[in-house]
C-alpha cells in the first residue's frame, strides 16, 4: 500500500499527467480512463502532475474536466538519478520492461543493440518505438502515482560505457549504491565483441567495464532489467 503520510498526491482517487499545473487540461485518453476505465464520479480528487515533480490536487467533474483545488505543490527529485540499459528484447517485452522500470523508480531507461540482439531498429522504427515506450512509461507513472516521468531513449553500447555504467554478468560483485547505471546484455548474453569493438580488453591482465551480478540464476533478459 502506498505511504501517503509522506506522499500526500497519493491520496487522491487517481493521477493524471499534463503539461500545464496552473491550468490542467485532460486530453482524450486521460477523459476516457478517468470516467469509462476508473468510473470516477463527480466531486472525486484527482492528482494532475506535470511529470517534472509539480503537481496539484484537483476535482474531476465525471466528464472530462479537472479543476484545481488548491496550490501548486513541487517535489524534491530523488538522488541520485538512477539509469538502466538494456538490450533490444523480441516482441511486447520492451514494453514490460519500461513498464517495471518506471515503477521501480528508475530515471533513465535506455535501449541498445548488442553483438546477439536478434531485434535491430533502424532510425524510422526507432525514433517510432522509444515514441510509444515513452507512452508506456507515462501510463505507468501515473499509475504507480510517480511524479518525475522517466525519459526513455536509445544509445550506443560505447556511450553507455563512456559514462561510467557497469555491465550485469554471471560472476560479477554485488550491485552497490554506487551503481546508479547498469546495462544488461541480450538474450543470448555478452559476446566478447561488444567489449573489444569498444576498447575493452578481455583477459585477466586486461582491462574492462566494472561486472556486477544479479544473483546466482540464470536470468531472462527482461527478468535481468
Amino acid at each position: 500500500m502506498p505511504a501517503t503520510t509522506s506522499a500526500p498526491w497519493r491520496r487522491a482517487d487517481a493521477q493524471v499527467l499534463v503539461e500545464d499545473l496552473a491550468e490542467p487540461v485532460l486530453d482524450r485518453d486521460a477523459a476516457h480512463h478517468l470516467g469509462r476505465v476508473l468510473r470516477l464520479r463527480d466531486g472525486a480528487t484527482v492528482c494532475a502532475t506535470d511529470g517534472g515533480g509539480g503537481w496539484v490536487a484537483c476535482r474531476f467533474d465525471g466528464a472530462d474536466a479537472v479543476e484545481p483545488l488548491g496550490p501548486v505543490s513541487r517535489e524534491i527529485r530523488p538522488s541520485p538519478e538512477l539509469a538502466v540499459g538494456f538490450a533490444l528484447v523480441k516482441g511486447h517485452k520492451p514494453e514490460l520492461v519500461v513498464q517495471k522500470l518506471t515503477e521501480l523508480g528508475i530515471d533513465r531507461i535506455v535501449l541498445f543493440t548488442a553483438r546477439r540482439s536478434v531485434v535491430r531498429w533502424d532510425d524510422e522504427r526507432s525514433a517510432r518505438n522509444v515514441e510509444r515506450l515513452q507512452r508506456v512509461a507515462a501510463e505507468a507513472c501515473t499509475q504507480c502515482r510517480r511524479l518525475w516521468l522517466p525519459k526513455v531513449a536509445t544509445a550506443t553500447l560505447s556511450s553507455l560505457l563512456a559514462e561510467g555504467a557497469v555491465i550485469a554478468d554471471a560472476g560479477g560483485r554485488p550491485l552497490g549504491a554506487s551503481d546508479t547505471a547498469v546495462l544488461i546484455g541480450p538474450e543470448g548474453g555478452w559476446d566478447p565483441s561488444d567489449l573489444e569493438e569498444q576498447g575493452w580488453v578481455s583477459g585477466a591482465e586486461g582491462r574492462g567495464p566494472d561486472r556486477v551480478g544479479l544473483g546466482d540464476n540464470v536470468l531472462r533478459a527482461e527478468t535481468a532489467a
